[in-house]
């Protein structure tokens, strides 16, 4: 099958858990030095389930990265709005944008693990109080993406005449690229604000039913369901070998436990191979983006296989 317009590409999720600085830069170099299209990292204030293990703030991680890279492209899967007041937000985000020329990919979310709001006295609230207030996010952030001021009318943030200078560099604007796979209130906000859906690995075992609902809330509003980039977080294992595909397989099962990692229903698991069969599957089903956690935690030496032996496929 003829490959889509858009490139595949390719990022690395390395959750920043029980990392210092200089081995998540380490990664980060090694990336850009083979090739990947992105570093990855998550929005927590703590590991969830993990308080006493250290965990670097999100943001303030990426900027440090950006600053010593030089074509690598940074994200989070995803940013929880209920950490940033929406118009700081956009600050950062366009503040970044310029800073490091161009390579930020804004992911947003609704957040996910609410006793790290509990424990840091942050408002948490319900499903659909906190769908409401990433909406609210979105607007007042591709507002500030489209436009030098900011105007709203929202129920929490209505902003008047709130100016977002120096504009973003990149045009029309850095990427947003909105997780989760909820159809109810989730999907609409993907149809109406996003240019990246990225499915989580917790919605892998689902994944036909939630592409067409994201098509069914794109027709709605009349929006081509194809101008949605797609793209897929899933855990990645790796090894050049059987016999290294069996360890390899095994030290992923431990790390990776239970459904909501989607091992089993999303994984793409194999030697170079299979992997690279496995991939062009989801090419063929129109996943241009694939962001992938290892079963090593980015190692060497599977990000070198990976560049050597899968990307070329995908050139």
């Amino acid at each position: 099958m003829a490959q889509p317009a858009r490139p595949i590409e390719f990022g690395i999720y390395v959750p920043q858990l029980g990392f210092d600085y200089a081995q998540i830069r380490v990664r980060a170099l090694h990336a850009e030095a083979l090739g990947f299209h992105s570093i990855w990292f998550f929005d927590h204030l703590y590991g969830p389930e993990l308080p006493d293990l250290p965990a670097l703030e999100g943001w303030t991680l990426a900027t440090a990265v950006l600053a010593q890279t030089t074509r690598l492209r940074v994200g989070h899967l995803v940013l929880s709005a209920t950490f940033r007041h929406p118009a700081l937000l956009a600050k950062m985000a366009s503040t970044l944008d310029v800073i490091s020329n161009g390579r930020l990919e804004l992911g947003l979310g609704s957040g996910s693990y609410a006793p790290e709001h509990e424990r840091a006295a942050i408002a948490w609230g319900s499903v659909a109080e906190r769908s409401e207030l990433l909406a609210e996010t979105l607007e007042i952030v591709t507002q500030g993406f489209a436009s030098e001021s900011v105007t709203t009318a929202g129920p929490r943030f209505p902003l008047r005449d709130f100016p977002v200078r120096p504009r973003a560099v990149q045009q029309p604007r850095p990427p947003i690229h909105v997780g989760g796979a909820g159809e109810r209130r989730t999907l609409p906000l993907v149809a109406r604000y996003a240019d990246v859906w990225n499915c989580p690995t917790y919605a892998l075992a689902e994944l036909d039913r939630k592409r067409a609902a994201l098509a069914r809330e794109c027709d709605a509003i009349g929006r081509d369901p194809a101008s949605v980039r797609m793209s897929i977080e899933a855990v990645l294992v790796l090894a050049a070998d059987d016999a290294a595909l069996a360890d390899a397989s095994a030290r992923a099962a431990r790390r990776f436990p239970g459904d909501g990692w989607g091992l089993d229903a999303g994984g793409f698991v194999g030697t170079p191979e299979t992997v690279v069969a496995r991939i062009q599957e989801r090419v063929d089903e129109g996943f241009t983006f694939f962001v992938f956690f290892t079963h090593d935690r980015a190692a060497p030496e599977t990000l070198e296989l990976f560049a050597r032996e899968v990307m070329p496929a995908f050139a």
